[in-house]
C-alpha cells in the first residue's frame, strides 16, 4: 500500500488528534475521579477542580476537532461508529455534558445539599467516559458485527467483550494516575493534597504497569489471530509498558514533572499502538475481513481531503500555540489559601477602582492648594 497519501495523511492526523484528546483530557477524567477519593472537605474539592478549570473545556477541543475530521476525511467510518457504538456515545457525551456543566454550576450556592448533587455530577461524568472511551477504541480493533457498507448487525453485548472490558479498565486506571500527578505537580507543594495524591500514584503506579502489560498483551494476541504483523510488536508498546514502569520511580524522587511526563508518554503510546494495530482499517469486522472498513474504503473525494488539509495547515498550529499559552498563563500551583481569600465581585472591583482614582484627585488638588485635601 501506498504510504504518501491523503487518506494515510488524515489517519495519522486523526490518530494524533486522539492522542491529544487522551493526554489532555486523561488528567481531567482523572481529577473529577479523585474529587472523591483524595478530597476531604469542600475547600479541597475547590483546589481539585481549580487546577483543571482554566483549561478542561479547551482539552475538549481535540474531541471536536477529530470528530469533525472523522466525517469530512472518512464519513463511512463516522456513519459506522456512531450506529454501531451509539448507547456507549450517547452517555459519553450525556457525562461530558453534565460534568461540564456541574464545573460552572457547583459554585452558584452555597448549600451543602447542591454542592453534593454537582459533586456527584463531577465524579460520574469523569468516570463514564473514561471506562467507555476504552470499550470503544478496543473495540475498533477487535472487531465488531459489521456487515457490507458498514451495517451493524450486533447489539450492545457484542460490545463488552471480555478484551473491550479490559480496554475500559486499563483507559480507567491510566486515567486516574495521570490525574494523581497532575494534582501532585498543581497543587501547593508539601500540602495535604499534593501529599495524598503523590501515595495514591505510589499505590496505583503498579496496578497501571500491570494493566498496560494485559491490555497491550491481549492486544498483540489479537493481532496474530488476525494474521498482523509488523508495527504491533514493535518498541512502541514496549516503550510504553517503559513509561509505566517510571512513573513509581518519579514519584518516590518527587519528581512530580517528570512523572507527568511519563504518564503522558504511556497514554500516548498506549493509544498510537491500537492505531498502528489498525492500519489500514479504521474498523475491524468480527464478521468477515471482506467488510472492514478501511481508510481506501471510507475516504472522501480527493478535492475534500485537499481542502482539508490546506486547512489544517493554516489552523492547527494555531490551536496549539493558544493552547500552550493557556497552559502557561495557568500553570501556577493551586493552594488552599488560594481558594478561600475572598474574591470581589466585578462590580466590586468597579467601585474600588473609582475610589481610588477620586482619592487620587484629591491628593492631587491638595498638593496644587498648598494644603491637605478637603475631607468628603
Amino acid at each position: 500500500m501506498d504510504w504518501f497519501n491523503l487518506e494515510t495523511l488524515w489517519f495519522a492526523l486523526i490518530a494524533v488528534l486522539f492522542i491529544g484528546y487522551f493526554v489532555l483530557e486523561g488528567f481531567d477524567f482523572g481529577v473529577g475521579v479523585l474529587t472523591k477519593v483524595l478530597a476531604s472537605d469542600n475547600t479541597d474539592r475547590r483546589v481539585m477542580i481549580n487546577t483543571i478549570g482554566p483549561v478542561w473545556d479547551g482539552n475538549e477541543v481535540w474531541l471536536i476537532t477529530a470528530g469533525g475530521a472523522m466525517f469530512a476525511a472518512f464519513p463511512l467510518w463516522y456513519a459506522t461508529v456512531f450506529s454501531s457504538f451509539y448507547l456507549p456515545l450517547f452517555f459519553i457525551l450525556i457525562g461530558l455534558i453534565v460534568r461540564g456543566v456541574a464545573f460552572e454550576f457547583r459554585g452558584k450556592r452555597t448549600e451543602d445539599r447542591w454542592r453534593w448533587w454537582w459533586d456527584q455530577a463531577i465524579f460520574w461524568g469523569s468516570l463514564l467516559p473514561a471506562v467507555l472511551w476504552g470499550v470503544a477504541f478496543a473495540n475498533f480493533v477487535q472487531g465488531v458485527p459489521v456487515e457490507e457498507n458498514g451495517l451493524f448487525v450486533g447489539t450492545v453485548l457484542d460490545l463488552l467483550s471480555p478484551y473491550a472490558l479490559l480496554g475500559g479498565v486499563a483507559s480507567l486506571i491510566m486515567f486516574t494516575l495521570h490525574g494523581a500527578v497532575y494534582l501532585a505537580l498543581k497543587t501547593e507543594d508539601g500540602g495535604e493534597i499534593q501529599q495524598r495524591a503523590q501515595k495514591l500514584a505510589q499505590w496505583l503506579s503498579p496496578v497501571v504497569l500491570v494493566g498496560v502489560i494485559a491490555f497491550l498483551g491481549w492486544t498483540y494476541l489479537n493481532a496474530l489471530g488476525l494474521g498482523d504483523t509488523g508495527v504491533v510488536p514493535g518498541i512502541i508498546p514496549v516503550a510504553a509498558m517503559g513509561a509505566a514502569l517510571a512513573v513509581p520511580i518519579l514519584i518516590r524522587e518527587r519528581l512530580h514533572g517528570w512523572a507527568f511526563v511519563a504518564t503522558t508518554t504511556m497514554i500516548a503510546l498506549v493509544v498510537l499502538t491500537l492505531f498502528l494495530n489498525l492500519y489500514p482499517r479504521l474498523l475491524v469486522s468480527s464478521i468477515d475481513p471482506a467488510f472492514d472498513i478501511t481508510i481506501a474504503n471510507a475516504r472522501a473525494s480527493d478535492l475534500t481531503l485537499t481542502i482539508m488539509s490546506w486547512s489544517a495547515l493554516v489552523f492547527l498550529p494555531i490551536v496549539l500555540v493558544y493552547q500552550s499559552w493557556s497552559y502557561w498563563v495557568f500553570r501556577h500551583r493551586i493552594s488552599r489559601e488560594s481558594v478561600e481569600a475572598p474574591s470581589e465581585t466585578p462590580l466590586q472591583v468597579v467601585d474600588r477602582r473609582l475610589a481610588q482614582r477620586q482619592a487620587a484627585r484629591k491628593d492631587a488638588r491638595g498638593d496644587r492648594d498648598g494644603g491637605p485635601a478637603p475631607v468628603a
